[in-house]
């Protein structure tokens, strides 16, 4: 268990609590004094110990509730302008300022960790400020809801730089990849438990509605994580479990009838027969043979769901591509790239702001209408960054476990990638938790990895050589001349 350490700072914290606890219980209010009770042991936790924090976190990740703010209310967020507010997002901000405040008191501590994603994410952040500042300056953009906006936005931020600080070892790493697969676990029970209602299914306290295409994009994400582990050699000892999950998470992704969720897992598929085409043949052939005969074996729900595409009734709004009739939905997000060309004309570099346009259920019109060509270049460069990063991991960590969890990271972010056509996949905070949760993981990975490098030619130089070994024994050379064995004198043999 993690040593607490109870500092002054913490102590007058501590004081301070429970001062406002016994005022809380003299008001006599039971729903005022709950609140309390529940914000200071939070708070109290977020100050004691940094990876009980993110404990908390990842479990309130997928099952927390929510509350509809402003907009649409009762819609969902996909719905309107209305922002949508979870528990999680108060705990994620409350731990990130919690924890900047940490590091403000405690000097004798290192600050942020210089890692590969730290100035992809600056960028990306500035740009969106700048643009929102300058839609709020042309008067597209309401200040409040240009700033509430912001920090929606990249409050998972916050979570990628606690990771990486505060995970100092592999059993750290571990234990949250492991609490992670038990959040998953249970919200893919709860989905397939809907089932039998008839309708899709999503994640809990999604409000009267739900967000199928939100729940599928988080099953799709962690099961490229799965996929990963299993697929790289050594990288789980214990390999069903995680067979059980994906058997799981699979079922409940059906569940949601999410296409753009299918056409993401399809990328998944893709790339698992790609890595294995060359070591296992057989795997691949049974892969083909299961993806080719899946409209026998998938349900004839997630069938119609894809038919639906190309065979809705004919309705106001469908666009026509020759012979071809889209469905409603599809044509929305077609209609969405329309809009968003016209509002890039009139402001081609920064867009209209956060806030600033229209509603967009499309990450990247929405992009290109909120921040214009700077925010592509931005998002494009972040992207490349996560894409890189995985790819290091992968090809140079002599750790199996993190080379599984970044070939799956890889997979996880090519198919949000797709699945971003049809949703706002990276602006979506219970896809992104979990993204930048395995995101930090990797970057700390990364960095351990550069520190055993930066240590190894040390090592090597004061290692002692060992003599040969026979014959075709190797012979160790140092860097560096050598000493030279002295010559025998005159008379020596």
């Amino acid at each position: 268990m993690t040593n607490l350490r109870i500092g002054p700072v913490e102590g007058l914290l501590l004081v301070a609590l429970a001062v406002c606890l016994g005022l809380a219980i003299t008001t006599g209010r039971p729903a005022l004094l709950i609140g309390l009770v529940t914000a200071c042991t939070l708070l109290v936790a977020a100050f004691l110990s940094t990876p009980l924090s993110l404990y908390i976190l990842v479990f309130s990740m997928l099952l927390s509730p929510e509350v509809m703010v402003g907009g649409l209310a009762g819609k969902g967020a996909t719905a309107g302008r209305g922002m949508t507010l979870r528990f999680d997002d108060f705990l994620l901000v409350l731990f990130g300022f919690v924890w900047l405040a940490k590091m403000a008191i405690h000097k004798d501590r290192p600050p942020l960790l210089r890692t590969p994603l730290n100035w992809p994410i600056m960028l990306y952040t500035a740009v969106s400020l700048l643009a929102t500042l300058m839609g709020v300056l042309e008067g597209h953009v309401k200040p409040l809801n240009g700033f509430f906006y912001n920090l929606k936005y990249f409050e998972y931020f916050f979570l990628y730089f606690m990771v990486v600080n505060a995970v100092t070892t592999q059993q750290q790493a571990k234990n949250l990849v492991v609490a992670s697969f038990v959040a998953c676990f249970l919200v893919s029970m709860y989905a397939i438990a809907q089932i039998p209602t008839g309708e899709r299914a999503s994640a809990p306290f999604e409000g009267e509605t739900g967000e199928p295409n939100t729940l599928g994009g988080y099953l799709v994400f962690m099961l490229a994580i799965c996929t990963g582990l299993l697929l790289v050699p050594g990288a789980t000892a214990r390999k069903l479990p995680l067979v059980i999950l994906v058997g799981t998470a699979s079922l409940a992704l059906m569940a949601t009838l999410s296409r753009a969720s299918f056409l993401a897992a399809g990328v998944i598929a893709l790339g698992a027969v790609v890595f294995i085409s060359h070591r296992r043949p057989i795997l691949l052939i049974l892969m083909l043979v299961g993806l080719l005969a899946s409209p026998f074996w998938a349900p004839d729900v997630v069938k119609k769901r894809i038919l639906f595409t190309f065979s809705q009734a004919p309705e106001q709004g469908q666009v026509h591509v020759g012979g071809m009739r889209f469905d409603t939905s599809t044509s929305e997000r077609l209609h969405a790239w329309q809009r968003a060309l016209e509002i890039w004309r009139q402001s081609p570099l920064v867009g209209f702001g956060v806030t600033g346009g229209p509603f967009m259920d499309a990450m990247y019109p929405r992009v290109l209408t909120e921040m214009g060509t700077a925010g592509l270049v931005a998002f494009a460069v972040l992207i490349w960054s996560l894409f890189r990063l995985g790819w290091r991991v992968f090809r140079d960590s002599p750790d199996p476990p993190a080379r599984g969890m970044a070939l799956g990271f890889m997979f996880g972010l090519a198919g949000l990638l797709v699945h971003a056509v049809g949703s706002n996949a990276f602006i979506i905070v219970r896809i992104m938790e979990p993204f930048w949760l395995y995101a930090a993981l990797l970057a700390r990975a990364y960095l351990l990895q550069r520190s055993a490098q930066a240590a190894q030619p040390e090592e090597t130089q004061s290692a002692p050589v060992e003599p040969p070994q026979g014959r075709w024994s190797p012979v160790i050379r140092l860097a560096g001349p050598q000493p030279r064995a002295p010559r025998p004198s005159a008379g020596q043999p």
